[in-house]
Formats: structure tokens, C-alpha cells, sequence
């Protein structure tokens, strides 16, 4: 063996030595918990697990000042303030509105009682050809016309045969 891979050898034996005479010092169960010790380059937060993974083997000299800086060399090492993140649900558009089932039944009411069918078929709900099938059969049967649930079932069917002879050319081809 040469001396340059025993002497890297032997450092990496301090390395391991010195992470765990911090993760002792800390009361650490894990070499992780050392992270939450050493601020981040940025200054901001402390360092990732993953970026003390890849310092231990390719700047272990710098982890090393660093766990020294930080951990073992003071008296009570302090905890870095975790990285402040964005709040779940922050990236929510904020220009459009938000309406509640009670909104929209009000608004569905009020189309109805105006008579504005073009509000009535966005503020419905959206419902599959076969549930749309089953109530208009139902319907039929019990004596009663929907008028609305008539022109939603064209409205389906002739969305269907427009999908089905988009792509009909391209199973052709």
C-alpha cells in the first residue's frame, strides 16, 4: 500500500472517530443528528444529511473544521434553526375564486330561476354517460321529461362520437 491511501485511511478513521465523539457529545442515537449542529454554507438553516454523506468523502478536512467548529469545541453546541419552508398549500392560486357547495347551489338556484341554461350546464356537475343513462331512463319510466337532463345526455354522446372520430384516424394510420 502507499502512503497516500494509508494516510487517507487514517484520516477517515479521525473522521469516524471525531463523528462519534459528537454524536456523543450531543446525545445523538444516529451521526445525522450531528447535522442539526452545523449552520448550512447559505447560513440559513442547517446543513442536509445527504451533504455530510458526500463532505465525509470528498472534503472530509472541511466537515472536519466544521464538526470541530461547531459540536466538539464548544462547551453546549446550540441547535440551528431548521430552514424556514413555504406553508403546505401556498402555491394556490390566489386571483380565482373560491366557492363552497352552499355558493354554488345558490348560484345554480339563481340560474335556474332566471333561465340561464349556458349557468345551469357549467354549475352542474359534470356526470358519465352511464349515470346520465340510468336517470333519463328513470325518468322516462316514472312519466316525467328533463328537458336538461336530455340536452346534457346529446351533449355527452355527440363529445364521444367527436373523441372517437379524432382518433380513429390515428388508429389507422
Amino acid at each position: 500500500m502507499s502512503s497516500t491511501q494509508e494516510k487517507i485511511k487514517q484520516d477517515l478513521k479521525q473522521l469516524d472517530s471525531l463523528i462519534s465523539a459528537a454524536t456523543k457529545k450531543i446525545n445523538g442515537k444516529k451521526e445525522n443528528d450531528i447535522c442539526r449542529y452545523i449552520p448550512s454554507p447559505t447560513g440559513i438553516g442547517y446543513i442536509h444529511h445527504f451533504t455530510m454523506r458526500k463532505m465525509r468523502t470528498e472534503e472530509p478536512e472541511k466537515l472536519q473544521t466544521m464538526i470541530n467548529k461547531y459540536v466538539v469545541n464548544v462547551d453546549k453546541p446550540n441547535k440551528v434553526s431548521p430552514k424556514p419552508r413555504a406553508a403546505r398549500g401556498s402555491r394556490k392560486r390566489r386571483d380565482q375564486f373560491v366557492f363552497t357547495k352552499q355558493d354554488i347551489d345558490r348560484m345554480l338556484h339563481m340560474a335556474r330561476d332566471a333561465g340561464d341554461r349556458d349557468m345551469i350546464r357549467k354549475l352542474t356537475p359534470k356526470k358519465d354517460l352511464r349515470s346520465i343513462k340510468r336517470e333519463l331512463i328513470s325518468s322516462i319510466r316514472h312519466g316525467r321529461i328533463d328537458q336538461d337532463l336530455w340536452h346534457s345526455y346529446v351533449e355527452i354522446v355527440n363529445s364521444y362520437n367527436v373523441l372517437a372520430a379524432t382518433q380513429a384516424p390515428v388508429a389507422n394510420a
